[in-house]
């Protein structure tokens, strides 16, 4: 029986539900980010609106299409730390509904040293790490759309490199894979869908993410917006068809 009051977003689907599922489906089959063999299947669950329309749609995926594989929530928390701000109480009575394990993990990032390199790798490792106790070596993140044109961008200014988020990355120094299943999802479809379910919550409580270079990114193509209204859209295109695969080199 469904907890009343936790909302959860499940088929039958909205018409955008249903569009999701297709574009997140559509991303699986295109990149390859699932093999008949996947059995265990890691989120990285901040509790955003784009972790948790992850977490919604790979579970309605689940022995329709794809294998009816296992799904893990992972969670980090902190005094300091990217993500939604979420109660992970919150969290968990969504994941039990769902019949998901999940896991938390606490960063250790502290306000007067707080740097977004230093807490992203954090997290990123503890999350690996959590992972792979359980068994599951590949690992979904909720990178949309528009992250990869703003992360093309961000390296094109910053290092003179034309690269934006690849669908598929295996971490050689820690033995995972990271799978991105809504890289062709725009933020704007995702909001909606967080709105129309009953799941949208504030996305970023970190001080120091408010005034990093991907927020500045993130005016640069609003601006760009108001000239040419395809550009984010082009943008996280040509990162796809052109951009490097350095990141997916050992």
């Amino acid at each position: 029986m469904i907890n009343i009051g936790i909302p959860l977003a499940k088929p039958p689907w909205s018409t955008l539900g249903k569009e999701l599922e297709s574009t997140l489906r559509k991303a699986l089959f295109d990149f390859s980010l699932l093999d008949k063999n996947t059995d265990k299947l890691a989120i990285a669950l901040s509790g955003g609106k784009d972790s948790l329309s992850l977490l919604f749609l790979l579970h309605a995926i689940r022995g329709r299409g794809f294998p009816n594989f296992q799904l893990f929530a992972i969670h980090v928390d902190g005094e300091f730390s990217c993500g939604a701000g979420i109660d992970t109480g919150f969290l968990k009575t969504i994941c039990h509904e769902l019949n998901i394990p999940f896991i938390t993990r606490s960063s250790t990032q502290k306000r007067e040293d707080l740097e977004c390199y230093r807490c992203s790798r954090e997290r990123r490792t503890l999350i690996f790490n959590a992972a792979k106790e359980v068994g599951a070596t590949t690992i979904a993140f909720g990178h949309h759309r528009d992250d990869s044109a703003q992360t093309l961008l961000l390296n094109l200014l910053h290092k003179g490199e034309f690269a934006a988020n690849l669908p598929k990355v295996f971490m050689h120094d820690y033995g995972v894979t990271i799978i991105r299943p809504l890289i062709y999802i725009a933020e704007d479809s995702l909001k909606e869908f967080a709105k129309q379910y009953g799941f949208a919550r504030i996305t970023c409580q970190c001080p120091v993410g408010q005034n990093s270079k991907r927020k500045a990114v993130e005016q640069i193509i609003q601006n760009m917006q108001s000239h040419f209204p395809h550009a984010k859209s082009n943008l996280a295109k040509a990162g796809l068809l052109y951009g490097s695969n350095k990141a997916a080199k050992p």
